[in-house]
């Protein structure tokens, strides 16, 4: 984790002058465009500047540095999203101390958290990862699997299926119109399940170098960490 604050207000303006700019350059209105601070390896100090400064909604990748984080930081009026790989074994932590799931995708990871989400808070709202590209490594659910898995996802009683993720496989910031491939298959895609009846809302899709691509392709949260915090080592 890095030793110190790397957090800026200015880095925050600047962040948010993008996200607007690129909402009108697309005919949308910049509020309906949320953007999700993602503050793994960055220190308690830091998160806690960047809500004082105004941001309260942040995402972390991995649990045991995601923990002492949040307790730390329980006064504050801050919504946690989990956007790290889920595994079996860390879904009760996860179900019990955030509010939103990008990385959902598998049966029994639903089926765990929804058993593990505590009955005195609202349901846990999550989103379905997809896999876009051939990428074995990467975690989400392939496309062809996407509508038998929204079907088991929407079904259960502790979850709210909202909507889709993705984590595009690099493309230069020098081609914009590359970037937006990826994301506007996943637009595709929520709009396919909305036409079997769901009534998702929400596409948790581009970062740091690519979030005006994914605005330009109907984004309701960008994840950005590096163009808030600097760089991670």
């Amino acid at each position: 984790m890095l030793t110190g604050p790397q957090f800026s207000p200015d880095k925050l303006a600047e962040v948010r002058r993008r996200i607007e700019a690129a909402a009108r350059v697309a005919g949308r209105d910049p509020a309906e465009v949320r953007l999700l601070a993602v503050s793994k390896q960055q220190p308690a100090a830091a998160i806690r500047a960047a809500v004082e400064a105004g941001q309260l909604e942040f995402g972390e990748n991995y649990l045991q540095e995601a923990l002492p984080k949040i307790r730390e930081l329980a006064a504050l009026p801050i919504l946690w999203h989990f956007i790290g790989q889920l595994q079996g074994n860390k879904t009760r932590a996860v179900a019990e101390h955030f509010a939103w799931v990008h990385t959902l995708d598998r049966e029994r990871i639903a089926q765990r958290l929804s058993a593990q989400r505590p009955h005195h808070a609202p349901p846990l709202e999550v989103l379905v990862q997809v896999r876009l590209d051939d990428e074995p490594d990467k975690g989400g659910v392939g496309p062809e699997q996407l509508p038998q898995l929204a079907e088991i996802v929407a079904g259960l009683p502790r979850l709210r299926l909202r909507g889709l993720m993705c984590i595009p496989a690099p493309v230069s910031d020098a081609q914009p119109e590359a970037q937006r491939i990826p994301f506007a298959r996943l637009r595709a895609l929520l709009a396919e399940l909305n036409a079997r009846g769901h009534q998702l809302d929400t596409l948790s899709m581009g970062m740091s170098g690519d979030l005006e691509a994914a605005v330009a392709e109907g984004a309701t949260i960008v994840r950005v960490g590096t163009a808030l915090f600097g760089p991670r080592d």
